[in-house]
């Protein structure tokens, strides 16, 4: 293939492998529907992209062209139907990224949370070991500014992404799963088909399957090395002790393991949930037999993720995080760990929902998660893929809120209702295109002070 043409190319996991192809050599283009930083930053690396739906830009060498496409994309969408009604040859992201991992040393992490921080924090510990790695990053790393990393080495990071079951098409030598909670209930039904996809998945694993304590995943699942981790329980192969948390909320702790105890080890970013990544990540890196003191230090330089618990601002009069959490469970994780860190403060959150369908199966989880902070500022559901479902909108969750203070409003009315909003701790959540008021909002703080 001489051109490769992505419909979705702004997508996280989408832009890594357009930058993949791009970096080999090949021609890429693709489309998109709205302009971003991440679409910006492809067409800055020489990426055609274009943002209306329009089969003109499709290079029309068909034998030559490989098409690749992401789930999130309707079906009926005008250039999706064109490549597969003229012959293009049309795969899904999932199978290119397993295409590009066959035949090397995999490394994947999978999981309903989790999974982006623990993935890029483990490509984060091969690069600064000096072992090197490739990764396709759901996210983008704070300390390479990218969502790819490339090497000469043939081991891969990949983060292994349960939707529309993707992950299937991954035969990792390693893997962690972090979580296994409800979602994508559009796609499974229920937990216990997700479950048997995350088994499936696990059957499909080489060498060692790590997972967070608990899991039902068991040796009658798969045929590799079952190895599990936690945050603090002994009962682990792989867990913190001596855990010691500061006045800024990062953590130093002793990381246990099978080969022995790693004392002193630091995370670079705050919060007890990152803690508990940064021993998962080890815990690949360990069992793949990088030095344990180069993985110690490596976990005190990560500078984080942009969108997981991303710290825009800290000061003690006024913090403002940022986090893509999305399920209620992740919410949940990341309230626990601001009132962690600022204790005794006010908790302002504003909440971005996201798909119809997971607002419909989660309205109470979400609502129960939600009750936990001072003040929510509740916005209207983010569609992405989605066509509307009645009776479904943020209201369902809202009303079963029970926190001292909430408030609900069209995304178009934030910024006017935030200038006169006093802010102590202020974070904001959600997958949607909440992320384009991290900058204004962090502005608007800054100029405050």
């Amino acid at each position: 293939m001489k051109n490769i043409y992505f419909i979705g190319i702004g997508g996280i996991g989408m832009s890594a492998i357009a930058r993949y192809y791009n970096f080999k050599g090949l021609k890429v283009s693709g489309y998109d529907k709205t302009p971003s930083e991440l679409t910006h930053a492809l067409e800055a690396e020489g990426i055609q992209v274009h943002y209306e739906d329009n089969i003109d830009f499709i290079p029309k060498d068909i034998e030559d062209t490989l098409v690749v496409y992401t789930p999130a994309i309707p079906k009926d969408m005008g250039e999706l139907v064109y490549v597969q009604e003229k012959g293009y040859r049309v795969i899904k992201r999932s199978r290119m990224l397993g295409e590009i991992a066959e035949g090397q040393r995999c490394l994947a992490v999978a999981g309903t949370h989790g999974k982006t921080t623990t993935s890029t924090m483990l490509a984060h510990i091969f690069q600064d070991s000096g072992e090197g790695c490739s990764a396709f990053l759901g996210g983008i790393s704070k300390n390479y500014d990218t969502n790819l990393l490339v090497s000469r080495t043939e081991t891969i990071v990949a983060e292994a992404d349960e939707f529309d079951r993707s992950f299937l098409q991954l035969f990792p030598e390693t893997a962690v799963i972090t979580s296994m909670d409800a979602d994508h209930l559009d796609i499974y039904s229920d937990i216990s088909n997700m479950h048997e996809a995350f088994k499936a998945f696990a059957s499909q694993v080489s060498g060692t399957v790590i997972t967070k304590i608990g899991l039902p995943v068991g040796k009658e699942d798969t045929k590799a090395k079952i190895l599990r981790y936690s945050f603090d329980d002994t009962a682990a192969d792989f867990y913190a002790g001596n855990i010691v948390k500061d006045e800024c909320g990062y953590f130093t702790f002793d990381l246990n393991w099978p080969g022995g105890v790693i004392s002193g080890c630091k995370v670079g970013i705050p919060g007890w949930i990152n803690v508990e990544n940064a021993i998962a990540a080890s815990a690949i890196a360990l069992t793949y037999g990088l030095d344990p003191e180069k993985v110690r230090h490596a976990l005190g330089t990560f500078q984080g993720v942009k969108r997981r618990f991303d710290i825009h601002l800290n000061t003690p009069e006024c913090s403002y995080i940022d986090d893509y959490a999305h399920h209620p469970k992740e919410i949940a994780a990341a309230v626990s760990s601001m009132r962690d860190i600022f204790q005794g403060r006010k908790l302002t959150a504003i909440f971005q929902p996201h798909l119809y369908t997971r607002t419909r199966d989660f309205a109470d989880e979400f609502a129960q998660a939600l009750s936990n902070v001072d003040k929510l500022i509740m916005l209207d559901i983010y569609p992405a893929r989605e066509e509307p479902i009645p009776g479904v909108t943020s209201e369902i969750i809202f009303d079963k809120v029970t926190a001292p203070e909430k408030v609900i409003m069209m995304k178009e009315e934030l910024m006017d209702y935030l200038k006169n909003e006093p802010i102590d701790t202020l974070i904001t959540f959600g997958a949607g295109n909440i992320d384009r008021f991290i900058r204004p909002i962090t502005e608007m703080l800054c100029q405050r002070k």
